[in-house]
């Protein structure tokens, strides 16, 4: 039989503890970094302002439409108007046309997106035929338009 010696004290193996520590702080720092990226996001925030010096339109205030697939959504009040209701003539297209040429004080700018090409050369042979000044800017699908409300 052998007999253990009193004199040596046993010995402690920390491998497996800082094994897992360390995974415990990679996780965590993987999870850190997920958070951050989806708290700040891919979205981009878009405002489109009218340009004032030289232009024909200096003394108007801009009226924004934003061309989709499906529609338009005039800006700020967000209405949305289908691609099928933009030639009815109660559509709040067509309101906001009357209320343009009897003004004469306003003037569109179009926001297009990708996909809103078809919709955006339908919307812009309305406007051009009613006689109202008209702008475009195109924007990405995935930018979300801000508009601030004219002085």
């Amino acid at each position: 039989m052998r007999h253990r010696s009193s004199s040596s004290p046993p010995e402690i193996d920390l491998f497996p503890f800082l094994s897992i520590l360390f995974c415990t702080i990679g996780t965590l720092v993987l999870i850190i970094i997920l958070l951050v990226v989806q708290a700040n996001g891919n979205t981009k925030k878009v405002t489109i302002i009218a340009k004032n010096s030289g232009s024909i339109n200096q003394n108007k205030i801009p009226l924004y439409v934003e061309c989709q697939k499906n529609g338009v959504i005039i800006h700020p009040s967000q209405e949305f108007v289908a691609t099928e209701d933009l030639n009815q003539s109660n559509s709040v297209l067509n309101q906001l046309f009357s209320q343009i040429k009897a003004e004469k004080e306003e003037y569109i700018i179009v926001a297009i997106r990708p996909d809103g090409i078809e919709v955006f050369q339908k919307i812009r042979e309305l406007i051009e035929s009613e006689g109202i000044d008209i702008g475009y800017e195109p924007i990405d699908q995935d930018w979300q338009l801000q508009i601030k409300p004219s002085k």
